[in-house]
């Protein structure tokens, strides 16, 4: 079994009104580069998507163990960016755990929390949730899956792939609010800062 993690970095961040998000800083390092290494503190081998590999981000990430996945198209929606990270997986992985780059209350933790319960049920797709239920990132889809993630199109992720499948979905919750603080405006950043 083997399980990857994509990590997807490749939007715009056309919210932050030009600051780049992903570079915020989170424990005195990228944003980008602190999510990477959490994963690899997991154990899981990682796949970043970058808009292309001359972007700020892309030096972020010099000295980590990673495979970068240039995605020209990021502009045109998210689901390019997965589609393209999906693409870029080696024929021997068994799933993958999507984790949207700009989420730093995910913890090292949390992707051991999910890569424990795929090992229980690798059949099943996991979404990570809120300890109350709500629904949230990451999330681990089985390979059989991946051809239907490629279909995806515009900016909407893989929600219709989640919609599609209820009966072979399972929530998984992580601490507190882990699974749904996405950091997308400046303001997102100052409240998660204090």
């Amino acid at each position: 079994m083997t399980l990857a993690a994509l990590l997807l970095a490749a939007g715009q961040s056309s919210r932050m009104r030009g600051t780049d998000k992903l570079m915020m800083p989170v424990q005195g390092q990228p944003c980008l580069r602190i999510m990477v290494k959490r994963l690899l503190d997991a154990q899981l081998p990682v796949f970043v998507t970058v808009p292309d590999l001359q972007h700020a981000r892309n030096a972020a990430l010099d000295g980590l163990d990673v495979i970068r996945v240039p995605v020209p198209t990021a502009n045109h929606g998210m689901a390019h960016s997965l589609a393209t990270g999906i693409m870029s997986l080696p024929s021997g992985s068994t799933a993958s755990m999507v984790v949207p780059a700009d989420m730093p209350s995910l913890k090292t933790s949390d992707f051991k929390r999910m890569v424990d319960e795929h090992k229980r049920e690798p059949d099943l797709i996991l979404r990570a949730a809120t300890d109350d239920g709500k629904p949230g990132h990451p999330v681990i889809f089985p390979r059989e899956f991946f051809d239907r993630l490629l279909q995806l199109t515009g900016d909407k992720g893989a929600q219709e792939v989640l919609r599609a499948n209820p009966k072979r979905l399972r929530y998984v919750a992580l601490p507190s609010d882990h699974a749904t603080i996405d950091l997308d405006t400046p303001e997102d950043w100052e409240a998660w800062y204090t």
